[in-house]
């Protein structure tokens, strides 16, 4: 039986030739921020020009101040921001009490309930997106930030994260502070969060970027312009004969500086999180 060897030339070679796919990757990946970024502070007499450059022609940060000016971008960022801060706080509570129960507690039904949370999992909301309206609407809760958030309060993608990382918590952990006498919330808040600090970066970071990123819901259920969302304002940039693509490129740039603060912070427990999931 022969045995391969990797010499050292081939697995450099295997090494540049990962690094460049990766900084392909990066690049498409990058691309459409920084388009956006070209627009937003090209001249606006030259958005449509036929030869068009991929390169800035200008450096018109006027653009900036123009529309913040033109539209009330603060306003919406104060409604985004409390929609996606107040759902981050319940729908993470809420993921990692339910990921909890899934994972250490055995009851009647568990498997089957389990099942059923994941087959929620092919339910896109477009098809929900009429009854939740009416439960909203009867709840009085149309045209306010609670209309927003509590419809979708419970993730099931992130009860399964949860409930995938937290099956590898050593069940003699829990059983040995049982026996301390310890109340199943103090074990919860002393033993299991804290060795859960990477899937709650990864809930806090899919939850924000899902909230701050919402178009539909917010479009059902706020009718008042006040209540507007930052991405129900760049639809109000749209015009019907004319559309402001600096103003409205600008303002997106703008809206992206949130999530990235959120991914910066989180980013270290970010990866830890999705490696103790299993996912890939």
């Amino acid at each position: 039986m022969m045995v391969t060897t990797t010499t050292p030339t081939k697995k450099r070679l295997e090494t540049i030739g990962l690094w460049v796919l990766m900084a392909f990757g990066a690049v498409i990946m990058i691309f459409p921020i920084y388009w956006m970024f070209v627009t937003a502070v090209r001249p606006k007499d030259q958005i449509f020009i036929p030869d068009v450059s991929l390169m800035p022609t200008g450096w018109v940060w006027q653009n900036f101040a123009d529309a913040l000016a033109h539209m009330p971008f603060l306003h919406w960022f104060w409604n985004s921001t409390v929609i996606a801060v107040v759902a981050v706080a319940i729908t993470v509570t809420i993921n990692l009490l339910c990921g909890y129960a899934f994972a250490k507690f055995r009851f009647a039904g568990r498997d089957v309930l389990f099942l059923a949370v994941l087959s929620a999992l092919m339910i896109p909301v477009q098809v929900i997106i009429v009854p939740l309206f009416f439960v909203v609407s009867e709840l009085g809760l149309l045209n306010s930030y609670w209309g927003v958030i509590l419809p979708r309060a419970a993730e099931a993608f992130g009860i399964f994260m949860v409930r995938q990382f937290m099956v590898s918590i050593p069940d003699e952990l829990i059983e040995a502070a049982r026996l301390d006498g310890a109340s199943e919330l103090t074990i919860f808040r002393k033993i299991v969060l804290p060795l859960s600090k990477p899937i709650i970066a990864v809930l806090i970071i899919f939850t924000f970027m899902w909230r701050w990123n919402d178009f539909v819901m917010p479009l059902v259920m706020l009718t008042d312009q006040e209540m507007y969302t930052v991405q129900l304002g760049l639809n109000l940039l749209k015009g019907q004969y004319n559309t402001e693509w600096t103003d409205i490129m600008s303002i997106a740039l703008l809206s992206l500086v949130p999530m990235l603060v959120i991914f910066v912070f989180f980013q270290r427990q970010l990866i830890q999180g999705i490696a103790g999931t299993g996912l890939k």
